[in-house]
């Protein structure tokens, strides 16, 4: 077997790891699809409320569906006192995937999961608050405010929003926020999307599947490529400077996150989306210097390196210019991907194996066991 094979399988590159029917990603015809229905056609005419009945409750919901949707979802806003007493006591200096890996992991003590028949009260239950928590915790330590989570409007863009800013969401920042909510809400066997897979399969409660899959999205490589992204673009201080910069980047061999991707080969279709999007926000000459830099960069590296900007790198400039801070970047992702986690451990769950795969062995070979005291020995008489 070649190296180039086993490094595939280390990473499980290619491997078919399980069945499902909730995602398409990279397949030819399909590109990227939540049950059937195109990412380009999602954008363009749904909400994320839509997309996200979708991927838990399996179906587009109709009007009367979705309005009894929207208001099951803002009744469940609210959060318990002792999980707001927990929010408070954490640091101001706590990562926020950390405050929303833990406070998930509260409210399983305070809400628990009794038994599977519950799984989509307790998926709409998460879908609901945890904006809730990463905003009451947020403000509480940015503005020493303890706000009140129960807003009254119909989408969780606004909500989200209304509870960052405390004002009324502007309509171009909904639109926006609607559009990267539902380009992030799934992508089928992803790292945090596998690892919920992996320990829903052991028949563990809902809340686990989703704190493990939290902690997965706050590594790197997997979730912080948006916040990474910003940090290289506010690295330049105009479109003049990306080409030397980028050159010594690429010669200290230093990774430019934002770009490729392990399954797209040619592009990433959501990243067009967002890119929109983001065009449409410019408002200002720093707004403007900020996205001129973006496809400067993206211009460099597909000439240099034929690599082309995924979802999270036009995310980056969007949410900046919906003046969103950089730490909730991530904790944003997991606001949408809450739906298409939600999605897979259902699945597992209707058709249930044990996820154990096994291990190329590479340690030493088989031993003898030394008696202790002639180990001693041999030491003795090496040091002498």
């Amino acid at each position: 077997m070649s190296s180039a094979t086993n490094k595939q399988q280390m990473g499980l590159a290619d491997v078919i790891a399980g069945a499902s029917g909730i995602c398409t990603v990279g397949k030819t015809g399909k590109g990227l699809s939540y049950r059937g229905y195109a990412i380009e056609e999602l954008a363009a005419h749904c909400c994320f409320e839509e997309v996200a009945f979708l991927l838990i409750h399996k179906k587009l919901p109709n009007q009367q569906e979705l309005t009894a949707y929207r208001e099951k979802l803002k009744s469940q806003r609210s959060l318990p006192q002792t999980l707001k007493n927990i929010l408070e006591t954490l640091p101001a200096t706590a990562h926020p995937m950390d405050v929303l890996r833990t406070a998930c992991s509260l409210l399983g003590c305070l809400e628990p999961e009794i038994n599977f028949s519950q799984q989509t009260e307790v998926a709409d239950r998460l879908l609901a608050c945890i904006p809730s928590i990463l905003l009451y915790w947020h403000r509480y330590h940015k503005d020493g405010q303890r706000i009140n989570t129960n807003t009254n409007d119909d989408s969780i863009a606004s909500h989200f929003l209304r509870l960052l800013n405390n004002t009324t969401p502007k309509t171009l920042h909904l639109k926006t926020l609607n559009a990267s909510l539902i380009l992030y809400a799934e992508h089928e066997f992803n790292a945090s999307t596998f690892a919920a897979r992996v320990t829903a399969s052991t028949l563990s409660d809902f809340y686990s599947a989703i704190t493990s899959a939290i902690g997965t999205l706050r590594g790197p490589l997997h979730g912080g490529a948006n916040e990474a992204a910003m940090a290289l673009i506010q690295g330049f201080r105009s479109s003049k400077d990306v080409a030397p910069g980028l050159t010594i980047t690429l010669a200290n061999k230093e990774k430019i996150m934002g770009f490729g991707h392990r399954v797209y080969s040619t592009s990433d279709p959501r990243s067009a989306i967002i890119k929109h999007w983001a065009k449409q926000l410019i408002h200002n000459p720093e707004t403007k210097c900020i996205f001129e830099i973006s496809e400067t960069i993206e211009a460099f590296m597909w000439k240099e390196k034929n690599l082309f900007p995924n979802l999270d790198f036009y995310s980056a400039s969007a949410y900046h210019f919906m003046n969103i801070p950089v730490s909730l970047y991530t904790p944003l992702f997991v606001c949408s991907r809450i739906a298409g986690w939600a999605a897979h451990i259902i699945e597992q769950r209707d058709n249930n194996t044990l996820i154990r795969p096994t291990a190329k062995y590479t340690g030493p070979k088989q031993q003898n066991i030394i008696p202790i005291m002639q180990r001693n020995v041999q030491r003795n008489v090496q040091r002498k």
